[in-house]
């Protein structure tokens, strides 16, 4: 039980304490190019014509793939969805969800899904002591923007098929 309770603690540290710090002037988007870790998600915002959607007032959570793990996704399936605006959106949106959602707020939606912007629920879970949403790794957790909040995973979710 005791292990359990340590466990438990330690997925909630893991999870909840920012690693990056504030930047509360800066919206989504901006926040995300001055990271320099985001050049592919910024591109396919473009290409999706999500930019302006971001910059808004929100607010947003967006759980931001990095170039890393857009490198992970075979090349003829980023063509593809670079030829298909209408599913890149899709597959964008649904890293997404609208409000505020603080990585502390997030852990207790763990075992329960996160409803995203694209329509479908995006699961939340604790796997050892490693916070995930759906089979990415949430590496870093609440880094501030004017309009939201952005959490660092390190690979590209997919919507369910529908």
């Amino acid at each position: 039980m005791r292990t359990l309770s340590l466990i438990a603690t330690a997925a909630v540290l893991a999870f909840a304490a920012p690693t990056v710090a504030q930047a509360q002037d800066k919206d989504i988007v901006e926040t995300a190019v001055a990271a320099g870790s985001f050049k592919t998600l910024a591109k396919l915002l473009g290409d999706a014509g999500l930019i302006e959607t971001l910059k808004g007032p929100g607010p947003f959570t967006v759980f931001a793939p990095t170039d890393e793990a857009f490198a992970k996704v075979p090349a003829a399936t980023l063509e593809a969805l670079g030829k298909d605006k209408a599913k890149l959106k899709s597959v964008l949106l649904y890293h997404v969800v609208a409000g505020k959602v603080m990585a502390a707020d997030a852990l207790k939606l763990a075992g329960k899904g996160a409803k995203t912007v694209e329509g479908s629920e995006a699961k939340i879970s604790v796997m050892g002591s490693t916070p995930m949403i759906n089979n990415a790794h949430i590496v870093k957790t609440d880094i501030a923007a004017k309009n939201g909040v952005i959490h660092v995973i390190d690979a590209v979710i997919l919507p369910p098929s529908k």
